[in-house]
């Protein structure tokens, strides 16, 4: 890992994006090795307007709690990606949810993959979105190790739905693992 990595976790807000950098975050906390910082923003019209948070992850004290250029972007919203798909380092990567956005700015790192329909398909759920693409990133990039990530949904996700956001982050895991051409 560099210095510095910066995530952008974007959507629509009800998609579980603030949540979904809270988790990202107390997982990547929970490595005495690295420092991590939140932050989060959203829409005045809160459900369905546009929403981000940001993980900023470093190897040493964060001077910046903000991205500057994202070295991840995940997009899973056709307006996340069109407001944040430009500011992303050249060796970044875009993620899109396929089943969400069909405009996409050229990127040599563009990973597509139908985020909302495996959720759906595999737990029942769209908003289990969110916990499918921490699995895949997680999975892609190997920031925190996959049980750091799982012990974090547990303990941030609403009481009663553990098995569901289990699978939901399986299934996330199990795509990487696809598309890494690996087994899961």
């Amino acid at each position: 890992m560099n210095e510095r990595f910066e995530i952008r976790l974007a959507g629509t807000g009800g998609q579980g994006m603030i949540l979904a950098g809270i988790i990202l975050a107390e997982a990547v906390a929970s490595q005495p090795e690295k420092r991590v910082v939140q932050t989060q923003s959203y829409g005045p019209e809160a459900r369905g307007g546009a929403s981000k948070s940001e993980v900023i992850i470093a190897n040493a004290e964060i001077d910046y709690p903000k991205v500057i250029e994202a070295d991840l972007l995940l997009a899973l919203s056709q307006e996340a990606c069109d407001k944040y798909g430009h500011n992303l380092k050249p060796e970044g990567w875009i993620i899109v949810d396929s089943s969400q956005v069909k405009r996409i700015p050229p990127h040599p790192k563009t990973i597509r993959v139908p985020i909302t329909q495996i959720a759906e398909e595999k737990t029942g759920r769209k908003i289990t979105a969110n916990v499918v693409s921490l699995g895949l990133i997680v999975g892609l990039t190997e920031i925190v190790p996959r049980e750091a990530l799982v012990e974090a949904i547990a303990q941030w996700a609403p009481k009663g739905t553990h098995e569901i956001n289990h699978r939901a982050v399986e299934a996330g895991f199990a795509e990487a693992a696809r598309l890494r051409g690996r087994p899961s």
